[in-house]
């Protein structure tokens, strides 16, 4: 009997699992969230809240499968407990994939507005973070055509590697690191292609953000972005057109490999960075008169790609290390690895340091492929030269 009773009490006790269950009907699952500068004692927060009923519906005409509430706080939380007043069901942030930050709040500093999301369990931390150009609300408002919440658009950028991408455990980390050097990526929206529908339109990655201890000082466009990537070993997956020597038309090259490697060097007391590149491509478009299919003409083609990147690299480093300068190229944590005892020594005036710092640019460019057909598209057989 006492056996019994032991089995039966340990049965009973595995009957409750079900006790703390939540439904689904009883939550709103947030898509994204936007944080705007308010006013020197407030921030604005605003989420955009999935609509479960829109997928029976359907989102055509105009339909919107997402909402948005906003109210305002002294911090995150304040303004979330405020804004959970205004929705009839809990709000869970399990699926919020996306973080954006005004640009005014960012200038004014993220550092703590990023403790929330990193603290509060829900929240993930492999969502991506971004800063927009204008009121981050306004990206959250946008119906784009193709996709059915703004959000999904700018995580699907994020996802294809088409320029920088940060999610959250990397802002966090970049924070806390030595250099308290960081980057996002920036978000603009599209004109929109009719006037009476100003919300029809798209959100699109449009450069970069350079903070330094946690406030935004500057600002890259898309063509610095690139070689801040290839700085990096981040390079995106995008094409490149180079202009070959005395010839005309462009020769634009598709991705298939691409690595960078940083070697620090300290040689009599003069810091210096090694980068080598090695590039692989293929040739996708041919506007020249040239066949590209023998060996001298594919060494212009590689040359005009090699003097291309090293233009895009020197135009980084020129506006990140000599003007911002903040290194978000991962510089200190490259000589702290190999030079720690001197990299102690000058952390405190790393800043000034890394403007110092002499950089080596070596590319390797090599054209795989030129493509399906030998001679240019379009062009007659008497002007082609081969």
């Amino acid at each position: 009997m006492k056996r019994l009773a032991f089995l039966f009490c340990l049965c009973a006790g595995l009957l409750g699992g079900c006790w703390d269950r939540v439904e689904i009907n009883d939550v709103a699952l947030v898509t994204a969230a936007a944080i705007d500068w308010s006013s020197p004692n407030d921030i604005e927060l605003s989420i955009q809240v999935f609509i479960p009923r829109s997928l029976s519906e359907g989102s055509g005409a105009g339909n919107a499968m997402t909402l948005i509430r906003t109210a305002k706080g002294v911090n995150i939380a304040d303004a979330m407990s405020k804004v959970q007043l205004k929705i009839p069901r809990k709000v869970f942030w399990g699926h919020c994939k996306v973080y954006i930050y005004g640009q005014a709040l960012a200038r004014h500093g993220l550092k703590e507005y990023v403790d929330y999301y990193a603290r509060h369990p829900e929240p993930r931390n492999r969502a991506f973070v971004y800063v927009s150009r204008g009121q981050a609300r306004e990206v959250l408002e946008m119906l784009p055509p193709l996709e059915r919440y703004s959000a999904e658009v700018v995580r699907k950028l994020s996802d294809m590697n088409v320029g920088l991408s940060v999610t959250l455990l990397d802002l966090r980390k970049m924070f806390a690191a030595r250099t308290e050097a960081a980057a996002l990526p920036m978000i603009d929206i599209m004109k929109p292609p009719k006037k009476g529908q100003p919300k029809k339109t798209s959100p699109y990655l449009s450069g970069t953000a350079v903070f330094q201890n946690g406030k935004m000082i500057g600002l890259l466009s898309d063509r610095t972005t690139r070689g801040v990537l290839w700085l990096r070993n981040e390079v995106p997956n995008t094409t490149v057109t180079v202009k070959l020597k005395q010839e005309h038309g462009f020769v634009s090259l598709n991705l298939i490999r691409e690595v960078t490697k940083l070697t620090p060097r300290i040689e009599n007391g003069k810091w210096k960075m090694l980068v080598d590149i090695d590039t692989e491509r293929d040739i996708v478009q041919n506007g020249t008169r040239l066949t590209l299919n023998n060996p001298q003409q594919i060494a212009m083609v590689e040359e005009a790609l090699r003097e291309d990147i090293k233009t895009r690299v020197r135009l980084a480093l020129k506006q990140v290390q000599k003007e911002l300068k903040a290194d978000i190229l991962n510089f200190a944590q490259q000589f702290h690895r190999n030079y720690p005892k001197e990299f102690a020594a000058v952390r405190a005036d790393w800043n000034q340091v890394f403007s110092d710092i002499e950089v080596d640019i070596n590319v390797k460019a090599f054209v795989r492929r030129p493509g399906l057909i030998a001679v240019p598209g379009g062009l007659p057989h008497s002007e082609v030269q081969h």
